[in-house]
């Protein structure tokens, strides 16, 4: 028995039709496909009759999708898609624009462009189809899904602007997908580890035979124009209708007469016209007051529902209605709770063969998703948007944040400036309710193959919900699922029991159903038991509208804040909440205004503000002064503060003529502008891209290379950083002040004891020392660094000398996580400079940095960092690493220049106060130095680490 905590769910809407049906029909569709295919796809000759009778049709198919029969979408009018309202232009405009979607509806597996269209409309609309199309496809109306062959015509290069997406569900990966076919570059953020958000599904079984179990949103509710019936379309997925027949049962498992069952549901749905009849004659009366309240008012009044099965009976609607809108009727609007009626999805209720899963998957193809990030912050404003996730810090100059309106609730997310009161207002106002479901796999189909719902009864008003309606998965699952639904009342308690005190409960009803017919019931193979209102994710399951809320308050959640932060969500959409198509479209919709806000900033300078805000020169030569790994001509600097491998820092290669650092191809095929000595180029990196390339060996352009093709990562001037190389730069900066403030306070605090380094470390003795020596070539085991083809003639013997300081850094059995910084100064000088060398004068002193921690008293690495000045080249790395706290580090070095390079000595030092000591010089001695490099030959410096635990000493 599993509980499962992740997922949500999308309001799934009750079979029962509470509108009369439109008199437009999905099938006239493909009649009308099929008597257009009749003859050549070409232009006909038609007759007036026959173009009357196809722009009818044509016009009854645009209705189902949302268009009004003889007047323009609002958007239309805002965007100006005629010059002139109510005339000529506009009728013409109308029925070409039906048309284009009709062509679209044709054949969704391909992308329609205009030389399809002009195929079958006259040049004379030439100019309107333009338009048509233009509006249809920026507002996601034609072109969208998931067909294979619209890859093609994708852009190859982000061109419009950069978009972070919060949120891998239905919203944000119809967003994505369509903000991509648009231009943009997008990145999703998504706190699980998984796609779909609250549509999850899950495969259930064993031994190989496993059934695939919608746990979060499950039916298409109304299919007819239903986006979500075109991806099924495009995914050749088929879809099983939902089929009306549905027996009740009673508590005792007795079925529910036929006669009393169509009596009470004729009471309940009277009931409901009643409440919109008072509505009308009261206006306004109802807004402060309860759906529940008015109906068990008008039940007393007309005395319906007397006998004990009736109750039940009306009880059970009631908890269809609550499950409808996942919310209690005490809690619902009873001037609003239905007001989305009028935009309902006609036609069946189907399920997805397989699940949704497949929806999902394909929806996903090809878009950026990192999992994992759970957003706590969104900060936007004229300069850009700023999402921060964990210790990460994203950029871009939009975000589309499509949380689940329980996340709003609870202001999990810090949004900088903080959000309207109106939006605070209209978030706190509406409902966002609980749906609960139990999943159970069986050996078998016991409740009859025929049977796609059935129904049970409660003693309890206040149980009503509790496991009222059972769904049958036998026919699209691959397996025998059955799934009890827990709504209302019931499904707050579901949340506080204890799976196999539900599944018993659920166990009993099928007996009590099943037993008395002959029909044994197997224990399920397995089963889950969802808690949506407990996941962390979405705090419960779909949105309604509560008392003192209206469907304008879905309109304010949806609106942008200064064309940088957008929302989308089933929470956002007030035609179509609470649905998974609803989810989707809102997608769509927000992908559309982003892409509007993006063509107005850069059709409007004077709405656009220069994003030229980038780190001062004076800031990135600080910063490079001391960087954090360095080899060849790269430098690097990261945020001291964090050691994940995907945190970014900056890194700088600077390019001269004189340094020999590519071939002549490179260099013939290279700007003149990148090869005038000492430019400095710059871009965005991460600890593991640095890393990457530093095991890159052979030479500077091969490294180069590998940056530009392998990383995929863009060489830029400092200008060219611009907010994310301003605000990385500036949390270095910062955290490099800390840690300096936090390391002086340290020292003192230890003033007086030398040996004292830091928190949790003490030092014993010195450590060993040894020196590898190269001399008239190299070997393969170190990297060395391209030079002219004269450097390295022959492979050399090393030559090991070892200097006898043996000692440890003691820690104590307490220490977790703690870091400290080891410094190994060198001090070396060059003399003997070749003709034509560039001059280097005087002692210098090279700084190798190693940081690292200790977990549960086992060393791990956290940070190799180089800081080195001309004339070496410089690389270092750990050798190994073990469990019995040995560190052993390899320090490589070798000359930059034509020129002999002497070290004078090395030293190891902890942090700013501890050197190794002998003799009380604070140096090591040792005949082997100075050590002489020549231009062809390297040294190599081997430090061995010993960490020890230290005795904990007892308080007296």
């Amino acid at each position: 028995m599993e509980n499962q905590n992740s997922g949500g769910l999308i309001s799934e809407r009750p079979v029962r039709k509470r509108i009369a049906s439109r008199n437009y029909d999905e099938n006239l569709m493909d009649n009308f496909i099929d008597e257009q295919l009749g003859g050549p796809v070409g232009k006909k000759i038609r007759t007036k009759k026959d173009l009357e009778k196809e722009t009818e049709k044509e016009a009854l198919i645009a209705l189902s999708l949302g268009f009004p029969i003889d007047d323009l979408l609002e958007e239309e009018k805002k965007a100006g898609v005629v010059s002139e309202l109510d005339g000529k232009e506009q009728n013409d405009y109308i029925v070409v624009r039906n048309h284009i979607l009709v062509k679209w509806r044709e054949n969704v597996h391909i992308w329609l462009n205009k030389g399809r269209i002009r195929e079958t409309v006259s040049v004379e609309y030439e100019h309107l189809v333009a338009i048509a199309y233009d509006f249809l496809l920026s507002n996601g109306y034609i072109n969208f899904g998931v067909s294979p062959s619209f890859v093609s015509n994708l852009p190859e290069e982000p061109r419009e602007g950069s978009v972070i997406i919060v949120g891998a569900g239905l919203a944000g990966l119809a967003a994505a997908r369509q903000l991509m076919s648009f231009g943009f570059k997008v990145s999703i953020l998504e706190g699980r580890n998984r796609p779909g958000g609250r549509v999850y599904t899950e495969k259930m079984g064993w031994k190989g035979k496993f059934a695939a179990v919608d746990l979060g949103g499950s039916v298409i509710t109304g299919i007819h124009a239903n986006p979500l019936g075109v991806l099924a379309r495009q995914l050749s997925i088929p879809l099983h209708k939902v089929r009306d027949k549905c027996p009740l049962y009673k508590p005792d498992g007795a079925p529910v007469d036929a006669v009393v069952d169509s009596r009470v549901e004729l009471i309940f749905n009277k009931l409901l016209d009643k409440v919109t009849e008072l509505r009308k004659i009261v206006s306004g009366l109802a807004n402060d007051v309860s759906l529940g309240s008015v109906l068990e008012k008008l039940r007393r009044i007309y005395t319906v529902a007397k006998t004990k099965e009736e109750k039940q009976l009306l009880h059970w609607h009631f908890a269809n209605l609550e499950y409808a809108n996942a919310g209690c009727l005490s809690e619902l609007s009873a001037a609003y709770w239905d007001q989305d009626d009028p935009y309902e999805m006609d036609g069946d209720h189907c399920f997805l063969a397989g699940g949704n899963w497949g929806m999902i998957r394909a929806l996903c193809k090809g878009v950026p998703i990192f999992y994992g990030k759970t957003v706590e912050t969104i900060k936007y404003g004229n300069e850009g948007v700023e999402v921060i996730a964990g210790d990460q810090l994203f950029q871009a100059d939009m975000v589309l944040c499509t949380v689940p309106l329980g996340v709003l609730k609870r202001r999990l997310i810090r949004f900088e400036p903080e959000l309207p009161e109106k939006k605070l207002e209209a978030i706190d106002r509406l409902g966002f309710g609980l749906l609960n479901k139990v999943a159970m796999v069986f050996p078998h189909v016991f409740w009859g193959e025929d049977l796609d719902t059935f129904g049970c009864l409660n003693n309890y008003s206040h149980r009503r919900g509790e496991y009222f309606l059972f769904y049958s998965y036998h026919t699209v699952s691959g397996g025998p699922v059955l799934i009890a639904l827990v709504a209302g009342d019931a499904a707050q308690l579901f949340e506080s029991t204890e799976p196999s005190t539900l599944v018993n409960r659920v166990m009993n009803i099928l007996k009590g159903i099943y037993e008395p017919k002959g029909i044994s019931v197997p224990d399920p193979i397995q089963s889950i038991c969802t808690k949506w209102g407990s996941d962390p994710f979405s705090f419960g399951s779909y949105s309604h509208v509560r008392v003192q809320s209206s469907g304008s308050d879905y309109d304010i959640l949806a609106e942008n804040l200064g064309g940088r932060l957008f929302f989308a969500g089933e929470a956002t959409i007030r035609q179509h909440p609470a649905t998974m198509h609803g989810a989707y479209l809102s997608g769509l919709r927000e992908a559309s205004h982003i892409y509007r806000s993006m063509k107005a900033r850069l059709n409007n300078p004077r709405k656009t503000v220069s994003k030229n805000v980038r780190p001062s020169n004076d800031v990135l030569e600080e910063l490079f002064k001391n960087p954090d790994l360095a080899f060849g001509k790269f430098l690097f600097v990261f945020d001291p503060l964090t050691c994940d491998s995907k945190s970014l820092g900056l890194m700088r290669v600077t390019f001269g003529k004189s340094n020999n650092e590519f071939n002549t191809e490179e260099a013939d095929n290279m700007p003149q502008h990148l090869l005038n000595p000492s430019l400095q180029l710059y871009t965005v990196v991460s600890r593991e891209q640095a890393r990457e390339l530093q095991l890159v060996k052979e030479g500077n352009h091969c490294k180069l290379s590998d940056l530009l093709k392998g990383l995929g990562l863009k060489l830029v001037g400092a200008n060219g950083l611009g907010v994310q190389g301003h605000s990385l730069s500036a949390k270095i900066v910062n955290a490099r002040k800390g840690r300096k403030r936090s390391r002086s306070c340290t020292a003192k605090h230890k003033a007086g004891n030398s040996n004292n380094t830091g928190p949790g470390l003490t030092i014993k003795k010195s450590h060993n020392i040894e020196i590898e020596r190269h001399m008239n070539g190299h070997t393969d085991e170190f990297d060395h660094s391209e030079g002219s083809k004269d450097d390295y003639t022959s492979a050399a013997t090393p030559e090991v000398k070892q200097m006898s300081f043996h000692g440890n850094i003691e820690l104590p059995d307490w220490a977790s996580n703690i870091t400290s910084v080891l410094w190994i100064p060198v001090r070396a000088t060059c003399d003997e400079l070749l003709k034509g060398a560039p001059a280097v004068e005087g002692l210098r002193t090279i700084a190798l940095k190693l940081e690292f921690g200790v977990s549960q008293n086992q060393i791990f690495e956290r940070t190799i960092a180089v800081h080195f000045t001309d004339p070496f080249s410089v690389s270092i790395r750990v050798t190994d690493k073990s469990t019995d706290k040995k560190l052993l580090l390899q320090v490589i070095l070798q000359s930059q220049v034509q020129a002999t390079l002497t070290i004078y000595d090395s030293w190891l030092d902890l942090q700013d106060d501890f050197a190794p000591t002998r003799n009380g010089d604070k140096k090591p001695i040792s005949g082997f130095f100075p050590l002489v490099i020549s231009p062809k030959s390297r040294a190599g410096i081997l430090f061995s680490v010993c960490l020890a635990s230290a005795p904990i000493e007892e308080e007296t």
